[in-house]
């Protein structure tokens, strides 16, 4: 059997160091390891208008924004497949069919559903198409008859539900579907960056991200600005690294090159830790020699990013390319399961020999 990936991002705005760490740095690991057949990496326009049905603008212009930073950090087009999600027709139909496979009270019950309602305010009034996005990303999944999804922790949830909806088709319908398993991150620090306020998840709507395209005099500022120990008042006061954001972006992007060049008195992180937690280092400090981590990491995406914005013509030619080959293997998909579920009129030539028959003898 074929190793299949899918996966992709909502493009509400520019990507940010949260989904560097969490998945788009392993993606571009993933598509250069030379173990899967096929990657598909899918701009989701549709499942983001589920609560941006209002603004469909905002969707529109961060299309270009989301390809220049999937181009940027390295993911390339002869190797993965870019595509819009609302170029596929297919995720729309394979969406209906699966939708007679989930009871409404399963889908209250999912973990990533309940709290996106939270966060977006959506208690009192749930779009429909929002409520329903774990059905259309099984759709999304299983067109590409993905056998890995590497997604952050918090879309486990989702994954586990795409993995109930194949084995309720197949159950129902003969074997059609792959049931997909999800690939986390690696490294636990990565699984869901904090915020640079020190909230649970860095987020647009809550203006605490850094972005892969900030500048360099961007990135200073958002880190010397970044939440810390409250109690490490003076420089020779213990401080605590557990919630500290400026350690957690530590463990999630150093290394002990970074250590070698940047700050040399010590070897790794550890140390670091150890002088912190023992008094006698400030802040200031650990918050500089982060910010030259960070652009040391985002130079070269920036780099790339400013060669593909010379071309944008180009970057929609790669979008079109990677659509154009995500609609065919979407279609074969959706033949395989108009057939399994016996809706293939047209295309059964036993059935309307069947007919013909039938009706012959009588």
């Amino acid at each position: 059997m074929s190793k299949i990936i899918l996966t992709g991002d909502r493009p509400t705005g520019r990507l940010h160091l949260g989904h560097y760490v969490g998945s788009l740095k392993r993606r571009v690991e993933l598509q250069n390891s030379g173990k899967f057949d096929e990657i598909y990496v899918m701009i989701a326009d549709a499942q983001a208008l589920t609560d941006n049905f209002d603004n469909p603008e905002k969707i529109r212009q961060n299309i270009i924004e989301v390809a220049l930073d999937y181009l940027s950090v390295g993911l390339d087009p002869s190797k993965t497949h870019i595509f819009i999600q609302s170029q596929i027709p297919q995720l729309t139909e394979l969406t209906f069919f699966y939708a007679n496979l989930v009871t409404v009270s399963r889908l209250q019950r999912n973990p990533t559903v309940k709290n996106e309602i939270v966060l977006r305010n959506f208690e009192a009034s749930i779009p429909v198409g929002f409520f329903t996005y774990p059905i259309s990303q099984a759709a999304d999944i299983t067109a590409f008859k993905a056998t890995t999804v590497p997604v952050g922790e918090d879309q486990e949830p989702m994954i586990e539900q795409a993995r109930e909806i194949v084995r309720k088709f197949n159950a129902t319908y003969g074997e059609t579907l792959i049931e997909p398993e999800i690939l986390l991150p690696d490294n636990k620090v990565c699984m869901r960056l904090p915020g640079t306020d020190g909230k649970a998840k860095m987020s647009k709507s809550l203006g605490n991200c850094i972005y892969l395209s900030d500048t360099a005099d961007e990135v200073k500022k958002k880190v010397m600005s970044m939440y810390t120990d409250p109690d490490h008042i003076k420089i020779e006061d213990p401080g605590k690294v557990e919630g500290n954001t400026v350690f957690t972006y530590l463990e999630a992007l150093s290394c002990e090159d970074d250590f070698k060049e940047f700050l040399p008195e010590y070897k790794n992180l550890d140390e670091l830790k150890a002088h912190y937690q023992r008094g006698g280092l400030g802040d200031v400090k650990i918050k500089k020699f982060l910010i030259k981590v960070i652009n040391r990491e985002l130079d070269p995406i920036r780099e790339r990013r400013h060669q593909y914005e010379q071309n944008i013509p180009g970057v929609y030619d790669i979008l079109k390319e990677g659509t154009k080959i995500a609609y065919n293997t979407a279609q074969a998909t959706l033949n395989d399961v108009k057939a399994a579920m016996k809706i293939n009129y047209f295309d059964d030539a036993k059935l309307i020999e069947g007919q013909i028959d039938k009706y012959k003898n009588n």
